[in-house]
């Protein structure tokens, strides 16, 4: 049994034409554009970094050495900021998103289950390809309260985390009801998931604030443009 009723009339969850239920992702015009319009300012993004724009990279300086100091002063924040990015780290969604398609797949939702294993799959590819491209190092402070490896831009958790809280909107927001209290908890725990991961990167100092804006950018570009192509799918197979 679903652990929310699948009472939204979204495409999502609809019947197609032949009477059978269509579990792939919904998605309208609007969601394609908003996706490639995702990509312009990462592109911008990495143009700027890899130029080493000067007023971007004062900003990132600025943003991450107030941070520092704070974090240096207040070492119970550094132990929350720490807990919560071990525990929403890449590996552990997709670990959990691992758990929900099995979960999908069972409850007969096969190809919503094979667009959340996409939606990570991609976003997972993606990220270290930039990185590679982009090739940044992450900020090297004095007396750092946190170590992190490999190349900074895009960070991995922002992405990764915006992917986790996509797929959790996508496949929960469906079963709850409109203005219902389940619907509220799905919205402020994706937006929980999404935000303070992204912001713990740059308050341990193991990230330019650049670097969570680029991961945020492209795990919403990956999500809207997975949900689209699904979509689009799934009505041509039930034309």
């Amino acid at each position: 049994m679903d652990t929310f009723e699948r009472v939204d009339p979204a495409p999502p969850s609809g019947p197609d034409r032949r009477g059978r239920r269509d579990d792939s992702p919904g998605a309208r015009p609007a969601q394609a554009l908003s996706g490639v319009l995702l990509v312009a300012p990462i592109a911008l993004l990495a143009t700027l970094v890899l130029g080493d724009w000067q007023p971007l990279r004062r900003l990132d300086l600025a943003i991450t050495t107030h941070l520092h100091g704070y974090a240096l002063d207040h070492p119970v924040w550094v132990r929350v900021m720490s807990l919560w990015t071990d525990v929403f780290a890449p590996m552990p969604l997709r670990a959990a998103a691992l758990a929900l398609v099995i979960w999908l797949a069972r409850d007969g939702a096969r190809r919503l289950a094979v667009w959340v294993a996409t939606t990570m799959v991609l976003g997972g590819l993606l990220g270290p390809l930039l990185k590679l491209l982009v090739g940044r190092q992450r900020p090297d402070l004095p007396d750092p309260v946190a170590q992190a490896p490999g190349l900074a831009f895009p960070s991995g958790h922002a992405l990764n985390a915006v992917l986790a809280a996509g797929v959790l909107l996508v496949v929960f927001l469906p079963r709850t009801r409109p203005r219902s209290t389940a619907r509220a908890a799905v919205w402020l725990g994706a937006l929980a998931i999404a935000l303070v991961t992204g912001f713990s990167r740059v308050a341990l100092g193991v990230h330019w604030s650049s670097d969570v804006l680029a991961g945020w950018l492209l795990g919403a570009a990956v999500v809207v443009g997975t949900t689209t192509a699904f979509a689009v799918w799934s009505r041509s197979r039930s034309s």
